[in-house]
């Protein structure tokens, strides 16, 4: 054999040249002689499917063989997001956004990788953008609507949530969301309604029970508040905001002994979290 004629680190040389070749060969087939739409195929299954290992590397793959492609990199992007690499999704979802502006879906998606960031003015932007291209878009009314509010804009985020509802009444959440922007302005009654109309439509969980529970107490309505945000605390018992929010209106109500109890129970709930988010405190929209 010839590789018995060299020695040491020429035969070493030739070695590494010959793994390198074989992991060349078990890449996935776009590094070799796949097509744009065989490639472009073959990346969506594997994100339609969750193979997100896959879906990344093969999506790197795709933009280092074709740079300009922009769905490419939208994909790629949305491979980076589901595996929790926001980072890298933006910088993906950027460069197709540049490459091609006029893809509403590629604003949206890139759109729900700022929210996430809590990037809400480059959020809004993007959804604008996307809106303008396609009016029609439930979704992206519903988003542009959730960083208005959490930008501290409320009645524009509450006539976003309207438009949702027009174009999708059955949108998940859409009551809900209309609801909280409500509440943001003190607006209880309309609050209640809406989260009522959720309930009808999507059925109980302890978010919507609090926010109805929270509602219906600024509204006056304690004894309907007491059921709502007590049905809240039995679906998720390690959640310590509706018994907080029970404290307060048992108070209201003067029966001062079960309200220290629904403190204390609080404090316990509070002190097994390690952050503040979804207390009192720390729930958020």
């Amino acid at each position: 054999m010839i590789i018995n004629n060299i020695t040491g680190r020429a035969a070493q040389l030739i070695l590494t040249v010959i793994s390198v070749c074989l992991t060349f060969l078990a890449l996935p087939a776009p590094a070799q002689n796949q097509t744009q739409s065989q490639t472009r195929h073959e990346l969506l299954h594997d994100l339609d499917s969750d193979h997100l290992r896959q879906a990344v590397l093969l999506g790197q793959q795709a933009v280092s063989r074709w740079p300009r492609d922009a769905q490419f990199r939208h994909y790629l992007g949305v491979a980076y997001f589901k595996t929790g690499d926001s980072k890298q999704a933006q910088e993906q979802l950027v460069r197709a956004r540049d490459l091609n502006p006029k893809d509403s879906a590629i604003h949206v998606d890139l759109a729900l990788v700022l929210l996430s960031l809590t990037d809400y003015t480059g959020a809004a932007d993007d959804l604008e953008a996307a809106i303008n291209l396609n009016p029609s878009n439930a979704l992206a009314h519903m988003l542009l609507g959730r960083a208005c509010l959490n930008s501290n804009r409320s009645p524009q985020a509450i006539e976003e949530f309207k438009a949702t509802l027009r174009l999708d009444p059955s949108i998940p959440l859409g009551h809900y969301h209309l609801g909280f922007a409500y509440f943001s302005l003190g607006r209880y009654d309309e609050a209640v309604r809406e989260y009522r109309e959720e309930l009808q439509r999507s059925g109980e969980s302890s978010a919507l029970l609090y926010q109805l529970g929270r509602s219906l107490f600024e509204s006056g309505k304690y004894r309907e508040a007491e059921i709502s945000l007590q049905r809240a605390a039995e679906l998720d018992p390690k959640d310590p905001s509706p018994h907080d929010q029970l404290a307060n209106l048992l108070e209201k109500l003067g029966r001062i002994g079960e309200a220290q109890n629904e403190r204390a129970h609080f404090a316990e709930l509070t002190k097994a979290q390690p952050t503040s988010a979804g207390t009192a405190t720390g729930r958020n929209h």
